[in-house]
Formats: structure tokens, C-alpha cells, sequence
């Protein structure tokens, strides 16, 4: 059941007690499991823990097994040292996608242990099986091998990773709203599942050149690395992420849009087998091949992608800056706060200003209150849409609460980001009946600005005030002593 959001209630009196004082993360209602927002007992999520962690141990130890087996010790750990380069890169950008609403690590760490682990071993398995298969039935070990790298490998690889978005789409659904959170776990998995096959392909290279006496630039082992590290970080990334915001759009959907809901999701599937298929193919078009479907898919599909995650990382401010305002005219934020939980650049001002002043536990609880200040208005546009669920008012009060927890904190930080941060705006001031002998003056405004400026002898003075955007604001200025 979906409800719109009612006008949003205004804060306790100052001084009173605040609901249920316990920190909580800012998605604190991922321990919720039902619709009615009953919690889980604790029992119940601790084996439901112990359970993931084992299978993904396990699954570690056996690819570990099969990895080394197949490279040798030199060659593992040869691949180790070089398939871990473009790991910290690839996450640091991902989570640098994930700011404006960053969800917790642990889901992250779940999915890049699914795909280094889980994702990889169903892969080994699956393709060996059904590679000798293939060429058991055709007596065409060559063909079998094309087949399965073109086919069977897309396939299973693929829809290996798509569980673990499929897992935390299911299982954390609140902290899967919408394209971002899609496409991050999708691409945090799909690193995983590189890193275990590249530690694969390059240890199995290192062996080959050990064998043959070469080295150097010349040497397998270093065309493995310049392919798969240099040129190609990204592809198994890009081909997951297109499962990724199938997910995500249907996290965007409404509960009236179930045949979306339903089908958007397996066509980024079918979507991103169909890339990875194309390049794993494209060996098999001549000669330049490989370097045609990677200057003529990969790089456009890469740049394409890179776009619109981007563009939707600045919709998710602009929906913070939107939907914050009905806060402010409650009383709940001061109005210079929608815009500078709106700006990443004065969300880091703010925490640096706090840090700088107060110490890190005071810049922590500045990042605690823009995340829960995000979440805030995330659900509320969710519940404009159509799209919260019959728990909205519980969980804005909780939320709401935390804010009010850590205001006198935040407050004065986000304060000094927004007059940092707000574009001077020159304004008009009224003609005074006597000279003006002005200087340059700081005011701060909102909507058109005001503040002090250049006087003239006769006629009009003008001067640079610093205004926001134009949103509901009081036209009072809380900032001029």
C-alpha cells in the first residue's frame, strides 16, 4: 500500500525529550523486515548472518583451491599482486557515485565478496562443465571452446552476479531505491568477479612465460595485463551495471507499475549478456576485431553509462534541495539548509568546518545528519510519488528525530558551507534621500538576495548579496546579526 506524504509535523519544543535517543545508521530500517515494520529478532538475523558469511567462506576457500590449482603458488600470487591494482580504483569510484546517498558498507562488502567468491566459483564450474560437454557432444574441442566463451560463459557469469543484485534488492530493499544504488552493486560485484578471474587469466600467463623463457614487455603476461587491467577495467563493471539499473528502475516504479516491475529487471539481463557476449566474440572477427567492438561499443556504452549515473547523481540533489523546503516551513531546518544538503561541495565545507573546530566526532555527526537529512528527502519524494509505503509516518519520525539529535552540531556548519557556497547575486538597493559613502558589503538573501554594497552620492546604490535558489524561504534574513 502506498500513501502521499501528510504536511510534515513540527519539531518538539526545545529542551523536550526526543523519541528513542539509540544512534542508528542512516538506514536504520534495514532491520525491518515486514511492511508493517515489525523487527526482526535478533536470533533470526544472527543465523541468517553466520549462514551468508559461511557459504561465502566456503566459496572462497574452494575458488582459492581450484584458482591455485590451475596457476601454481608463483603464479597465484604473481596474479594477486597484479589483478588487486585496479580494485581500490574501482570502488573508490563507485562509492564516490553512492555520496549523495551512501548506503552501508556492508552491502558493498557483500557484493564484491559475491562476486569474487560465489559469482566466480558458479563460473568455473558452469563453464568447465559445460565446455567439455559441448565438446564431448560435437567432437570439436575448438568449436566448443568458441561456443562456450561466446555463449555459455555470457550466460552464466552474468546471471551468477545478477543474484547478489537480485539478494540485496530483495533482502535491503530500503536501501535499494533507485538507479544509483543499482548500478553501484551491480558495479562493486562485477569488480569482485574480475578480480578472481583476472588473478586467473594472469597467473595462468605468468605460468605460460615461464615455460616459454619470455619476459619483459614481450611476454604474455604483460599483453594479459595491458588487455585486462590497462584497456578494460570497466568491462565486466559495464556489462553488470546494465542488470544493475534494471533493478533500479524497477526500485523506481510504482506498486501500480508491476509489469515494469516485473520485466525491466531480466531485460538489463538479457541486456548485459548480449555486451558480454559481443566482446568475448569479438576475437572471432578478424584480426581487428577485438579493437572494433572496443572503440565501437565499449568505449560509446562506457561514456553513455558514465552520463547518466551522473545526471542522476545531480537529480538526487536537486530532489534534496525540492523536497527539504516543507521541512524549513515546519520548523524542523533553517532555511539556508536545503541548499547546502543540496550542494556536495558544501556538505564538504560543512563537515571540514566541523572537524576543523570541533573535532572528528563532531564532523561525523555533520555526515550522520546530511545522510539522514538525504534519506529524509528521498522518502518524501517517494511518498509524493506514490511509492512510500503505509509506514511513512513512523519512519519520517524517526528520521526527523535524529536531525533533531544532532542540529546544534550541524547547524552552524552547514551555515558557514551555505554562505561559502551561495552565488553572489548584484542587487538593486533603494535610492537613500542623502550620499551614501559605501564600501563593499557581505549580505546574504534568498530568492533575489539583498545585503549592502557600493553607495553612490545621488540616485541608486547597488551592491553583491549572496542569494539561494529560489524556493519557499522567509524573506528574513537569520543569518545578519
Amino acid at each position: 500500500m502506498a500513501i502521499s506524504p501528510p504536511f510534515p509535523p513540527y519539531p518538539p519544543h526545545p529542551g523536550g525529550p526526543v523519541e528513542d535517543a539509540a544512534l542508528r545508521h542512516a538506514h536504520w530500517w534495514q532491520r525491518w523486515g515486514s511492511p508493517r515494520g515489525r523487527a526482526q529478532p535478533r536470533a533470526w538475523g544472527r543465523i541468517k548472518y553466520g549462514a551468508l558469511i559461511t557459504l561465502l567462506s566456503l566459496s572462497g576457500l574452494v575458488i582459492l583451491a581450484l584458482v591455485r590449482e590451475q596457476t601454481g603458488t608463483e603464479g597465484f600470487l604473481v596474479g594477486l599482486g597484479l589483478a588487486v591494482l585496479p580494485v581500490p580504483l574501482l570502488i573508490a569510484a563507485f562509492r564516490w557515485l553512492d555520496r549523495v546517498e551512501p548506503g552501508p558498507w556492508r552491502n558493498l562488502v557483500f557484493a564484491f565478496a559475491w562476486g569474487a567468491c560465489a559469482a566466480a566459483l558458479i563460473a568455473i564450474v558452469a563453464n568447465s562443465f559445460a565446455t567439455r560437454w559441448i565438446a564431448t557432444a560435437t567432437a570439436d574441442p575448438s568449436s566448443a571452446d568458441t561456443l562456450g566463451a561466446t555463449v555459455i560463459a555470457p550466460v552464466v557469469e552474468e546471471s551468477a552476479k545478477a543474484a547478489a543484485i537480485l539478494l540485496v534488492f530483495l533482502f535491503r530493499r530500503r536501501d535499494f531505491t533507485g538507479l544509483v544504488d543499482g548500478v553501484v552493486i551491480a558495479g562493486v560485484t562485477a569488480t569482485g568477479f574480475a578480480f578472481t578471474e583476472n588473478i586467473l587469466y594472469l597467473g595462468t600467463a605468468f605460468g605460460t612465460d615461464q615455460l616459454t623463457g619470455d619476459s619483459g614487455i614481450a611476454s604474455v603476461t604483460a599483453a594479459t595485463f595491458f588487455v585486462r587491467v590497462i584497456m578494460s577495467p570497466f568491462a565486466h563493471p559495464l556489462f553488470t551495471v546494465l542488470t544493475g539499473l534494471g533493478f533500479g528502475f524497477a526500485a523506481r516504479s510504482g506498486d501500480r507499475q508491476r509489469v515494469r516491475r516485473v520485466l525491466v529487471p531480466p531485460a538489463g539481463l538479457l541486456l548485459a549478456m548480449g555486451m558480454h557476449a559481443l566482446w568475448n566474440g569479438s576475437s572471432t572477427f578478424g584480426e581487428f576485431g577485438f579493437f572494433a567492438v572496443y572503440a565501437a561499443f565499449m568505449v560509446p556504452a562506457f561514456g553513455l553509462l558514465t552520463w547518466l549515473v551522473v545526471w542522476t547523481r545531480q537529480r538526487e540533489l536537486r530532489t534534496v534541495r525540492e523536497e527539504l523546503p516543507a521541512y524549513t516551513a515546519a520548523g524542523w531546518l533553517v532555511p539556508a539548509e536545503p541548499y547546502a544538503l543540496g550542494s556536495m561541495r558544501a556538505r564538504r565545507l560543512a563537515r571540514e568546518y566541523a572537524r576543523q573546530h570541533l573535532g572528528r566526532p563532531a564532523a561525523r555527526a555533520v555526515a550522520e545528519y546530511e545522510a539522514y537529512a538525504t534519506s529524509l528527502a528521498f522518502l518524501r519524494h517517494r511518498g509524493r510519488n506514490g511509492r512510500a509505503g503505509a509506514d511513512f509516518v513512523v519512519r519520517e519520525r524517526e528520521l526527523l528525530n535524529e536531525l533533531w539529535r544532532r542540529k546544534d552540531v550541524a547547524r552552524p556548519a552547514l551555515d558557514h558551507a551555505a554562505r561559502m557556497t551561495a552565488p553572489p547575486v548584484r542587487v538593486a538597493m533603494p535610492a537613500a534621500p542623502w550620499p551614501v559613502h559605501g564600501g563593499y558589503g557581505y549580505g546574504q538573501g534568498y530568492g533575489p538576495g539583498h545585503g549592502p554594497g557600493y553607495g553612490y552620492p545621488a540616485g541608486q546604490a547597488y551592491g553583491y548579496g549572496y542569494g539561494y535558489p529560489a524556493g519557499p524561504y522567509p524573506a528574513a534574513n537569520p543569518y545578519q546579526s
